[in-house]
């Protein structure tokens, strides 16, 4: 494993807004992604804070395996499809929660587990606008359609 990544380390997307005075060196790691240098997420999460805004965890952890020696290739390929995984969902940052190197039947793989973050301004989690149209429209009640519509028809 590369000595840059490790355990609470966090990638970004290239197009995420921070905070002003928060400034984030980094370095790309994946594309649209770059790997947040000389932070973790617990630092990350005080500058934010600090500059009053929001840096979430999103529900669930996120795991994949990839084939091969421990090595920068093999570390990026897991990433790569921890973020493919939740592409759709609405997230600008990934923190690493846990790394394990291992072998099965001499065959050795890296299983990489992640976590969601979001970064922004306001308290609560906003979804996209392609999130809300995908919404299905709620069934209309029993109540609500045993009942005659009164029709209103203004004579003018």
């Amino acid at each position: 494993m590369p000595q840059e990544i490790r355990i609470g380390s966090i990638l970004v997307r290239e197009s995420t807004i921070f905070p002003p005075g928060v400034s984030v060196d980094g370095d790309a790691f994946l594309p649209g992604w770059k790997l947040v240098k000389n932070l973790d997420g617990y630092g990350l999460a005080r500058k934010i804070v600090k500059a009053n805004w929001n840096f979430f965890y999103l529900a669930g952890e996120i795991k994949a395996i990839s084939l091969g020696r421990e090595g920068s290739a093999t570390f990026r390929r897991a990433l790569k499809r921890i973020a493919a995984k939740r592409e759709a969902q609405n997230y600008n940052s990934l923190e690493i929660t846990r790394v394990a190197v291992k072998r099965f039947l001499g065959i050795p793989f890296l299983r990489v587990a992640a976590n969601l973050r979001h970064i922004q301004k306001g308290l609560g989690l906003t979804p996209t606008r392609d999130f809300v149209l995908r919404m299905p429209a709620p069934a209309p009640s029993e109540e609500a359609a045993a009942k005659p519509y009164a029709a209103m028809i203004s004579s003018s």
